[in-house]
């Protein structure tokens, strides 16, 4: 794995993801951007931003209507909102969630409304700055041209074991896998794939 990861950093340079001023800005935009482009994401939390809604306890404490116009711009705003009011909540009652261990913050995580494992080890990695390796959509994609088969635990494991323990490799890595998909697979470049190419 690390030859693919030295292979797309060779192809597309650092891409030093994620954007956000605080971890907990990470956490919203990890719910955000559950079925939507990050660019919708981008305009969402600008509208957050602006209402001073980028904290736990004032976006907890916000009108769920009003929320959901400020996000309507991500898709499924309704339940996203539902979703961001719950999970702020409990960040405004834990606030040093982060400092558990990794499989116990993730247990955490995954029993909030909204939070499955993608978006659990995205906050994990990015916003409590621990090592999990995410697995999307763009992974799991890669991995198949690759002839790899796997659910996500067996695919997490599959990168987990093949790297150092590193947080910003992770990063890193996670992020070139996303951008390198945008670019090649959702348009089917498959004949010029330095991925299949580096097997």
């Amino acid at each position: 794995m690390y030859d693919i990861y030295k292979k797309l950093l060779k192809t597309l340079g650092p891409k030093s993801w994620w954007p956000a001023d605080t971890p907990f800005e990470v956490v919203i935009g990890a719910i955000l951007t559950q079925q939507t482009k990050w660019e919708n994401v981008e305009k969402a939390i600008i509208n957050l931003k602006t209402r001073g809604l980028m904290e736990p306890g004032p976006l907890s404490e916000t009108n769920l209507g009003e929320l959901e116009e400020y996000i309507r711009c991500t898709g499924f705003y309704r339940q996203k909102a539902k979703r961001l009011k719950d999970v702020s909540a409990f960040f405004s009652g834990n606030p040093e969630i982060f400092e558990k261990p990794i499989d116990e913050l993730r247990d955490v995580l995954l029993s909030l409304n909204g939070v499955g494992e993608e978006t659990a080890d995205s906050i994990i990695l990015y916003a409590a700055n621990k090592p999990r390796f995410v697995i999307d959509a763009y992974t799991r994609r890669i991995c198949r041209c690759m002839g790899i088969e796997g659910d996500y635990g067996e695919l997490q494991s599959l990168f987990e074991k093949s790297l150092p323990q590193d947080v910003p490799l992770y990063k890193e890595f996670h992020a070139l896998i996303v951008e390198y998909g945008k670019q090649f697979c959702g348009r089917k470049r498959c004949d010029g794939c330095v991925v299949v190419a580096a097997v």
